[in-house]
């Protein structure tokens, strides 16, 4: 079966790398302001760049063709439905996914002898988590999985990459940006609750509820902002990284869509996890210009 590229990219759902991106290039203006150099302007810094949206997209191809064979992507599923629509066979996906973790693990291995062979325990740990996403979506450990994925380990390893070791630091920032990583996580579960419990596995929207779920999501709108205010005020970050608070007419517009649950039910959540991905491009994006802007100030 023959495909488009443009095809093949929509498979990988590359809407949501900015999730994957972001995180390292804050990881990066953080330590150049933390004093290691304008580190941005490296070769391991590309490399941890290309290497988490490389493993980014091999684990979201995978983890679709694990919901497919699951029964979790069904024509009730608010999902890419490439796999539903037989647009494109399991083989296929299975075949790419396999071929960008190969890509990925050669990335991986450039740093490494870049940085040294430390890093590979951080590719590791990462490698088996990409992998076995599934397993922990299942049992309601999806958010965890995504934390650690998408906050803990790229901030970590960006860091180690770049500075030749690990600056525990970087993870004050993760918090923010992993909080805003779940929410879309957590927004595709609450949208899914009722084809997710008819393929019979756990989300934690599907233990504590639809009402719940939403009220958590428009709680997530709002921390990571109170937590960068919360670290200027500490010290953490310096005071230009409050121009991320430009960002917040995005989360408070998704808020607001969130809230439209409560009168209209669960038509008022589609949409929002890719709107929830547009907030933290745009959150990362100003949260690494105040960075670089304290660098050279």
């Amino acid at each position: 079966m023959k495909h488009s590229i443009k095809e093949w990219i929509t498979a990988t759902r590359y809407w949501s790398f900015t999730v994957s991106a972001m995180p390292v290039l804050v990881s990066l203006a953080y330590l150049s302001w933390k004093g290691y150099g304008f580190v941005l302007c490296s070769i391991p810094a590309l490399l941890c760049l290309l290497g988490m949206v490389t493993f980014h997209a091999a684990g979201n191809l995978l983890s679709d063709w694990w919901d497919y064979r699951k029964g979790v992507d069904n024509e009730q599923a608010y999902a890419v439905p490439f796999l539903v629509n037989k647009m494109f066979e399991p083989q296929e996906y299975m075949r790419l996914s396999i071929a960008l973790f190969a890509l990925g693990i050669l990335i991986g291995l450039s740093i490494c002898l870049i940085a040294g062979w430390q890093i590979l325990i951080i590719g590791i740990v990462g490698f088996v988590l990409a992998t076995s996403y599934s397993f922990f979506k299942y049992r309601a450990l999806g958010d965890i999985f995504v934390f650690t994925c998408f906050a803990i380990l790229p901030m970590l390893g960006t860091g180690m990459a770049t500075t030749g070791e690990l600056v525990w630091d970087t993870l004050w920032l993760a918090l923010p940006l992993g909080i805003i990583t779940i929410s879309v996580l957590h927004n595709n579960n609450t949208v899914d609750i009722a084809s997710d419990s008819q393929s019979g596995i756990k989300t934690l929207p599907i233990m504590i509820g639809e009402r719940i779920s939403t009220a958590i999501y428009i709680a997530y709108m709002a921390l990571p902002f109170i937590f960068v205010g919360i670290y200027c005020i500490a010290g953490v970050v310096p005071p230009h990284a409050l121009i991320c608070f430009l960002a917040a007419p995005i989360a408070w517009k998704n808020a607001k869509q969130a809230m439209g649950y409560y009168k209209t039910g669960r038509e008022a959540l589609l949409g929002l996890d890719q709107k929830t991905a547009q907030l933290h491009m745009i959150f990362s994006l100003m949260l690494t210009v105040g960075l670089i802007l304290a660098y050279f100030l």
